[in-house]
């Protein structure tokens, strides 16, 4: 990608994506239940190779390959991404016998990962968390004693039904975010119980009850104290992500309302005859194509290195969720009553647009986000 325009193979590769998640993904996503797992939709992402591919590519792939999947099935998209971010801190920071031991089942499809860092009184604010990792020598006593988690998570993507999550807990090496550390946890594991919640969004949510869960050394995640690390290197790669997904959906919305609005007819010719539609289908193109171009350069920052990621990332996901809620809810304004069939493509982003301006950090973190990064930069008298 260069001066923020795709190379022909790249446009193919997206091309080839939506037609995938159009004709072979979406089809198992309809036979999906809401609010559960879609084992046989992960599976079918492992067999075609696109999990792989999130764990092989760097930020700027992740971005075509999620905004591609989003355009032709939301489900598949959220799918591949739950993974990837459950798993990714144990591609990052995991040792040598975790990642042998879960990465090939969800690379494969087959062991569902979840990332678990939100609380009942700590969701945006992270560095608040309040699960404890009380020490207990008689947890893991030939590795010099381990720890006990108690307390409870919230909103949990893939909860209750994941195999294994990724969780952050204090262990009080320090105050705030110094004192978090990073486990995987096996769903298995004593102590560890979830119910699901009934939420506005498809995909399985649900919450966490730790008394007491056992955990050691080699359930670490990186080292003790270092964990909030760990979740912000994923939510830095997966931030521009979350960006693209909602530019797929935009995307879509958009396509759908010039296909719709041209050919309607009403006032004695089409809707796109009226100055004040066509002025909105501009307004709703600009906004896509402005934080479609945010995204890639936030994802193109990552994969340089540049130390302004944190700004960027903040950046790309703020504009892009809330310009595809602004583009979403304009596409349903312009179709009228037919966009709120239940099964109407519309009807269906216009609920899944809704929470990404929420989940990994709402939109006034990343206000905030991006705030802080600039006044650091300011010298003072």
């Amino acid at each position: 990608m260069t001066g923020f325009a795709l190379g022909v193979d790249q446009e193919e590769w997206c091309g080839q994506l939506r037609a995938l998640a159009a004709e072979r993904l979406r089809p198992l996503a309809e036979k999906g239940e809401p609010g559960r797992v879609n084992r046989p939709l992960l599976a079918a992402l492992g067999e075609l190779g696109l999990l792989e591919r999130v764990f092989a590519s760097g930020a700027l792939e992740l971005c075509l390959l999620r905004e591609s999947l989003a355009y032709g099935c939301t489900e598949a998209e959220t799918a591949l991404a739950l993974q990837g971010l459950g798993a990714y801190p144990v591609l990052r920071a995991g040792s040598e016998e975790q990642r042998e031991r879960w990465l090939p089942g969800v690379r494969a499809g087959r062991a569902v990962a979840a990332f678990a860092l939100s609380e009942p009184g700590a969701g945006s604010d992270a560095a608040a968390l309040a699960l404890a990792a009380t020490a207990d020598p008689a947890v893991a006593p030939a590795a010099g004693g381990g720890w006990r988690l108690s307390g409870e998570k919230c909103w949990i993507s893939n909860a209750p039904e994941a195999d294994f999550y990724t969780v952050f807990a204090r262990t009080g090496e320090g105050p705030g975010a110094k004192g978090v550390s990073a486990f995987l946890v096996p769903a298995d594991r004593p102590g560890l119980s979830g119910a699901p919640l009934d939420m506005l969004s498809p995909h399985p949510i649900g919450s966490l009850t730790f008394d007491g869960v056992p955990v050691g050394p080699r359930d670490l995640l990186g080292e003790p104290g270092r964990g909030f690390r760990v979740a912000m290197d994923t939510l830095n790669l997966f931030r521009p992500s979350v960006g693209a997904f909602a530019v797929g959906m935009a995307r879509a919305a958009l396509d759908a309302t010039l296909a719709y609005t041209a050919d309607r007819t009403a006032f004695g010719g089409t809707l796109s005859d009226l100055q004040a539609v066509a002025h909105r289908v501009a307004e709703m193109a600009t906004r896509t194509e402005a934080a479609r171009l945010l995204v890639y350069a936030a994802a193109g920052a990552y994969d340089r290195g540049a130390g302004d990621v944190p700004r960027r990332a903040a950046m790309a996901k703020l504009l892009a969720t809330e310009t595809a809620q602004y583009v979403v809810d304009h596409a349903v304004q312009l179709h009228g009553a037919v966009a709120l069939q239940r099964g109407h493509l519309l009807e269906h982003l216009y609920r899944e647009v809704r929470a990404p301006r929420i989940y990994e950090g709402a939109s006034e973190v990343q206000r905030t986000i991006i705030a802080k990064e600039l006044y650091a930069g300011v010298v003072t008298r």
